[in-house]
């Protein structure tokens, strides 16, 4: 059976080394709107927590020109990669900073579902982008090994589990193959890295992409409901106007704990909304088969065909350009 999978088409998909290869020649290209960093954070050795380092890249974009003062700039803080069996994500990614780099096409798009080309032009050159290709680069490699189904990083902690929201809480059908949430909050040091970026940039808007299934969703994940107040309300506007932008009108739109079919404990989303504040805090599931056999992990989160592949990736690397997101 196992010879029926879908395996990773590389005519189709970048690799990791090709990932990062065309992000530096991005930033290279475009040195006076981009510029790569590797974010470290320190290491915490004890006996029960081996030695493990992923340093985390980041990507800042600020189409305006780079500065040192971010102070009166809309501010966006995307993820991409969080998961390693989620390749799609990070082809997304890759787009949007093709298109980020010449944004004439995307907002061309835009102008045709009637947005302003004065408005998007504006709010592009007031913003700044702090965009993670792939935030767990060790998975991915161990996807790219053979393990398709592999979630975690590499130490098998699910770092989408690893914040301190709810943090270690289980459910019922708690699966440890699958959420394992590490030893303490901020344990692995993809997560203590992005939370120095979170920290620092100080982010309005926070998105952190996956696959798996399509749905927009907004806190909260660890509970059935989503926060009250007229910034909810907003949000939820924002995502019912991205569902039929980008994903036809068949995303699911709401809490991640109400409409994913379980709740999940110490997610990055919940952390950024409910401890620094992010008033736009989205996760976006952006494609999933769900007829796919569960043991058919590629073709379960990432398109398998070309035309697939292009209509996922452009249809999400256009939604960051709906100025509904921005607003």
């Amino acid at each position: 059976m196992a010879g029926e999978w879908a395996q990773v088409d590389y005519s189709i998909y970048h690799t990791k080394d090709q990932v990062f290869e065309e992000v530096e020649q991005l930033v290279a290209a475009n040195p006076k709107i981009m510029r790569l960093d590797e974010v470290v954070a320190p290491e915490e050795r004890t006996p029960s927590t081996p030695a493990y380092a992923s340093p985390l890249k980041v990507v800042t974009v600020e189409p305006g020109g780079l500065s040192n003062n971010h102070n009166k700039k809309l501010r966006l803080l995307l993820n991409y990669g969080e998961h390693g069996r989620e390749l799609i994500t990070v082809e997304v990614a890759l787009r949007l900073l093709a298109s980020l780099a010449d944004p004439g096409p995307a907002l061309a798009r835009s102008v045709q579902r009637g947005h302003s080309p004065h408005l998007l032009k504006h709010l592009l050159h007031s913003s700044v982008f702090k965009i993670v290709p792939m935030e767990n680069e060790v998975g991915r490699a161990a996807v790219e090994r053979g393990q398709l189904c592999e979630r975690k990083n590499g130490r098998s902690v699910d770092t989408n589990r690893n914040w301190e929201v709810h943090w270690g809480f289980k459910e019922k059908d708690y699966d440890p193959k699958e959420e394992f949430p590490g030893t303490r909050p901020f344990s692995e040091p993809e997560t203590a890295a992005m939370l120095r970026v979170a920290q620092h940039f100080k982010p309005h808007v926070w998105m952190n992409a996956h696959s798996g299934m399509e749905a927009l969703f907004m806190p909260y994940d660890h509970m059935a409901h989503i926060p009250e107040g007229t910034a909810a309300l907003a949000t939820q506007d924002v995502l019912q106007q991205l569902n039929n932008i980008s994903c036809g009108g068949r995303c699911a739109v709401g809490s991640g704990g109400k409409s994913v079919g379980y709740l999940a404990h110490g997610t990055a989303t919940d952390y950024m909304y409910e401890r620094l504040g992010v008033p736009l805090s989205f996760t976006w599931e952006i494609y999933g088969d769900t007829k796919a056999h569960f043991n058919d992990c590629f073709r379960m989160f990432n398109p398998v065909t070309q035309a697939q592949f292009d209509e996922v990736v452009g249809n999400w690397t256009d939604a960051v350009f709906a100025h509904r997101v921005w607003h």
